[in-house]
């Protein structure tokens, strides 16, 4: 079988930050990075998946919601997965995640998605782990620039 794109990043070389993974037709993956792989510090489960909703939800909530595609987490636990239109400019997809980080750290009040009927996992929620999260990304994506979105060689 061929390999896949995202598993010929040399993981070593990676940090923080947000990446162009790939282009597919319309679509353009950023891979949001927010712990250096394999380094021994991952994403807790139960902060990711708050941000995730946190994530989902603020984005789908904008005037870009048309534009976007898919917000997921890395099965390795150190990072989010951005999926776009590529009609959506890279500074937007910065700034908007931008606003996310500024969102999750701000965000008070019931999770969205969070009852039983609605998620699969109900009760596997931190929100203060999730804004720690977007605390971190948010000074790490603060000066981000299109420049920056190419991985590390």
């Amino acid at each position: 079988m061929k390999r896949i794109a995202s598993f010929c990043i040399n993981h070593d070389t990676l940090t923080e930050g947000m990446y162009t993974s790939r282009v597919d037709g319309d679509v353009i993956t950023y891979d949001i990075r927010m712990v250096k792989p394999n380094h021994g510090i991952y994403l807790d489960p139960p902060a990711a998946h708050t941000f995730e909703h946190l994530f989902a939800t603020y984005v789908r909530n904008t005037p870009y919601s048309d534009e976007i595609v898919y917000v997921g987490p890395m099965g390795c636990r150190t990072g989010f997965y951005f999926l776009v239109r590529d009609s959506m400019t890279q500074e937007t997809a910065i700034r908007l995640v931008q606003e996310t980080m500024q969102f999750v750290r701000e965000f008070t009040g019931t999770i969205p998605g969070s009852a039983k009927e609605e998620c699969g996992n109900y009760l596997s929620h931190d929100l203060e782990g999730a804004k720690r999260i977007a605390e971190t990304m948010g000074e790490v994506l603060k000066n981000w620039t299109p420049e920056q979105l190419v991985y590390p060689e």
